[in-house]
C-alpha cells in the first residue's frame, strides 16, 4: 500500500466528483458476503455475474479453474471487473480444496448454491454468517467436492416447470436479497477502515494513466 503522501499527490490527477464517488462506494461495498465461481467456462456468464457483484457491493471474487479458464468479457462486465478483487485458484491439483480453506481461513461459511438437496429458501437463510456462495456450471452445478464440503446450501424458490436458472440470474437474485437484508440489520457487514483505504487508493491508481511514471516522478524528485 502507498504512503500517505504519495496517495496525496496521485489525488491531485483524480477530480473531486471522482474521490467522492470513490468514497460513496466504499461505504456500501462488503466483504461479509462473498462469490465463488467454481468452473465457470462461459465469458458471458462469468461477467454477468461480476457485474452484479460490483453493482451489490461484493468486493471479492474467487473462480476456481479446475478445467476451465474463468474469462470475463469487458462487453458484458462493463468495466466492472476494474472495481474488485480476484483470488483465483488455477494450479494443477486441489484449487477447489485450497479455495475452501482459504474461505474457511477468512472465517467464511461456504453455502453452495444448488436447488436440490435440503437447501434452505433465500428468504429464510441467515444473512448474519459470513458467507461465500459457491456458484456451478448451469448443467451440472456445483462439484461434489464442494456438496460433501458445504456447510449448507440455498436455493431461490420457484413455481414454475423448470426448475434451474442461468447462474448469472440467480447470482443477481441472491445477492440483491442477502445485500439488501443485511443493511437493515446490526451486523457489521461494512469493510473495516484499513480496508477502506487500501482500496481507495488502489482505485486512485486504477484511475490515473501513465500512474507508475508518475509514482517514478514522485519518487525521483525527494
Amino acid at each position: 500500500m502507498i504512503d500517505n503522501d504519495l496517495l496525496a499527490y496521485l489525488e491531485g490527477y483524480v477530480t473531486e466528483n471522482r474521490k467522492n464517488l470513490f468514497k460513496k462506494v466504499l461505504a456500501e461495498r462488503t466483504k461479509h458476503f462473498t462469490v465463488v465461481l467454481e468452473d465457470i467456462y462461459q465469458p458471458h456468464n462469468a461477467s454477468a455475474v461480476v457485474r452484479s457483484c460490483d453493482i451489490f457491493g461484493i468486493q471479492d471474487v474467487y473462480a476456481i479453474e479446475n478445467r476451465y479458464t474463468s474469462k470475463v468479457s469487458r462487453h458484458v462486465a462493463k468495466g466492472s471487473q476494474k472495481w474488485l478483487d480476484f483470488y483465483r485458484y488455477k494450479k494443477d491439483g486441489n484449487n477447489t480444496q485450497r479455495c475452501i480453506q482459504d474461505l474457511r481461513d477468512r472465517g467464511y461459511q461456504i453455502i453452495g448454491t444448488t436447488p436440490h438437496n435440503d437447501s434452505c429458501l433465500l428468504p429464510d437463510f441467515d444473512i448474519t454468517k459470513k458467507s461465500a456462495f459457491v456458484f456451478g456450471v448451469e448443467r451440472d452445478g456445483i462439484s461434489e467436492y464442494v456438496k460433501n464440503e458445504a456447510d449448507g446450501f440455498l436455493k431461490i424458490p420457484m413455481v414454475g416447470f423448470t426448475e434451474s436458472l442461468n447462474i448469472s440470474v440467480a447470482a443477481a437474485i441472491i445477492l440483491q436479497d442477502v445485500t439488501n437484508r443485511i443493511k437493515k440489520t446490526d451486523t457489521n457487514w461494512q469493510l473495516t477502515p484499513s480496508e477502506k483505504s487500501k482500496i481507495y487508493a488502489e482505485w486512485i491508481q486504477k484511475s490515473i494513466k501513465n500512474v507508475d511514471k508518475l509514482i517514478e516522478y514522485y519518487h525521483n524528485k525527494e
